[in-house]
C-alpha cells in the first residue's frame, strides 16, 4: 500500500515517518519456549506473564499491518538437530542440565521442529509471511534476512518481539548499521527483566536515536489508520485462519 506522503508516528526522539509499503513488521522470537506457562524459559525461574503482556498489543498491531497489506516478517531462534549450527560458545553455557540441545518442557531445547522453537498459536503466520530460522540473537547473522527485505524493496522495520535487550536489540543494532530505519514498539517488546526492558528501550532512542525510534502501539496504529484502505487481497489474508502450529 503505498502513500502519496509519508505517514507520521509520534515516537521519541521525535517523529518517525514511514511508508507502509516500504515497510515491514517484525516479530522476534515470539517463541512458545519463551512465553508458554511451562515452557523452557519459566522452567528456568522467569516470570513468563513479563512477556505474555506484549501478546494482546502485537496481536492489534499483526491484525493492522495485514489489512493495511504491510510486510509481515517473523523469527525464531533455535539450531539444526546436530547442533553443527551452534558454537561452542553458545552451547557450553548456563547449567549442564539445560543446555541447547538437552531435553527441556517442550522438546529439546532451541532446537528446530520442536514443539517449543515454534510460534505462539496467537501470532502464528498466515500464508506468505516469511519465517527465518536464525542460529544467533540478529535476525540477519546466518539468514537470508537481508536478502528478504532488498528483494520486497523494504527500507524501515517496525520492531516487535522477545526479548527486549537480547534478540531485539541485536536485530535493530544489526538493522541499523545496514541502512534501515527502525521503530521499536514499546508494549510490543518484552524481557523477564522490568529494568532491563526499561534500559534497552532508553537505549534505543539515546543521542537523537542512536538505534532507531520507540513508540507506544497505539501511536503506531493511529498513524496507519490515516492511510488509504488496502485492497481487498490483503483484507482477506488477513481474515484467513493461522496455520496450524508446527
Amino acid at each position: 500500500m503505498a502513500v502519496a506522503e509519508p505517514l507520521s508516528v509520534e515516537a521519541a526522539p521525535y517523529p518517525f515517518s514511514f511508508d507502509p509499503a516500504e515497510t515491514a513488521l517484525v516479530l522476534i522470537d515470539m517463541q512458545r519456549d519463551f512465553l508458554e506457562p511451562g515452557g523452557f524459559g519459566e522452567s528456568l525461574g522467569n516470570d513468563v506473564e513479563q512477556l505474555r503482556r506484549t501478546i494482546a498489543p502485537l496481536r492489534a498491531v499483526l491484525d493492522a499491518c495485514r489489512a493495511a497489506g504491510m510486510a509481515v516478517m517473523h523469527t525464531r531462534e533455535g539450531h539444526l538437530p546436530d547442533l553443527s549450527d551452534c558454537p561452542p560458545s553458545k552451547l557450553l553455557r548456563g547449567n549442564p542440565s539445560m543446555r541447547i540441545g538437552d531435553p527441556g518442557p517442550k522438546g529439546r531445547i532451541l532446537v528446530r521442529g520442536e514443539e517449543g522453537h515454534d510460534i505462539i498459536e496467537e501470532l502464528y503466520p498466515v500464508a506468505g509471511e516469511p519465517v527465518i530460522d536464525k542460529p544467533g540473537k540478529g535476525a540477519f547473522y546466518a539468514t537470508g534476512f537481508g536478502d528478504l527485505l532488498t528483494a520486497r524493496g523494504i527500507r524501515r522495520l517496525v520492531v516487535t518481539g522477545v526479548t527486549t535487550e537480547v534478540c531485539v536489540h541485536t536485530t535493530v543494532r544489526e538493522a541499523n548499521d545496514r541502512g534501515y530505519e527502525c521503530l521499536v514498539l514499546s508494549d510490543c517488546v518484552g524481557s523477564y527483566f522490568p529494568r532491563f526492558q526499561q534500559a534497552g528501550l532508553e537505549m534505543v532512542a539515546a543521542q537523537g536515536g542512536i538505534f532507531g525510534w520507540t513508540a507506544e502501539s497505539a501511536a503506531f496504529l493511529a498513524a496507519l489508520a490515516t492511510a488509504s484502505p488496502a485492497g481487498p487481497d490483503a483484507a482477506e489474508t488477513a481474515r484467513e485462519p493461522a496455520a496450524q502450529p508446527r
